[in-house]
């Protein structure tokens, strides 16, 4: 008699999931959200606090997307957004079904990337699956392969530049942010992205924090009246930046 191997369906796509952030009243602008963290990440960004999602240990243990989405059908009605953060969440070719299930459960989605993917992007985004992205901006182009820890010559500097382009022709509520590190970012550089990204929709110059788990120790952060200073020559090109953890 012939026994037949039934293989279950799983109910929603994979990812790789490395941390869940339950709940967030920061993370999507005006909204309760609850933040999903992909692993994996094409940067090396001497100051990024979340080693475990660029450096991935041998035996890391990743959330199992069932576990993650069954939370969230459990919060509907209770949270508002999702937002989907890293590592860097393009480079997962489970994405796209990923944030269609989580669309399909009514909630908003908030993309958060570092723009080196923009034919990923646009197709998120045109197929009306997020409703605000959030790009990295990390430096001046001149700059950019020290501030994300790569030679000048193993990343496309185009890419960022496209994503940037696409972004500030609104298809998508969007805002550019700069995690400011002192010694990588000076108040030139300021002048410099203020004209780069010169009247964006929104803009956050973001103070950097240690949470003494970053790729390479010791970078400390400039002070609140030193932001205000770099946000004062900044708003001379974007009229809405803003400041963020100061």
């Amino acid at each position: 008699e012939n026994v037949r191997t039934i293989i279950p369906v799983p109910r929603f796509p994979e990812a790789r999931i490395g941390e869940l952030r339950k709940l967030s009243l920061t993370d999507y602008p005006d909204l309760a959200a609850a933040t999903i963290y992909l692993a994996g990440c094409n940067l090396k960004c001497p100051y990024c606090f979340k080693k475990n999602l660029v450096f991935i240990p041998e035996n890391f243990e990743y959330l199992p997307s069932e576990e993650v989405m069954e939370f969230l059908e459990k919060r509907r009605g209770v949270l508002d957004a999702v937002c989907i953060n890293g590592g860097e969440p393009l480079l997962q070719e489970e994405l796209f079904d990923f944030i269609k299930a989580i669309k399909d459960m009514g909630y908003k989605v908030k993309l958060d990337t570092n723009g080196f993917r923009p034919d990923r992007l646009k197709e998120i985004v045109s197929a009306g699956l997020v409703d605000y992205v959030a790009m990295d901006v990390k430096n001046v182009p001149d700059k950019y392969a020290a501030t994300i820890g790569l030679s000048e010559n193993s990343f496309k500097m185009n890419n960022v530049m496209e994503s940037i382009e696409y972004l500030l022709r609104d298809p998508v509520d969007y805002e550019f942010r700069v995690t400011v590190v002192r010694y990588l970012h000076t108040f030139q550089d300021m002048e410099a992205i203020g004209e780069w990204l010169k009247n964006s929709r929104h803009f956050y110059l973001q103070k950097f924090q240690d949470n003494g788990n970053t790729l390479v120790p010791g970078f400390t952060a400039y002070s609140r009246e030193e932001m205000e200073e770099m946000l004062a020559i900044v708003r001379k090109y974007i009229p809405a930046a803003e400041l963020r953890g100061v």
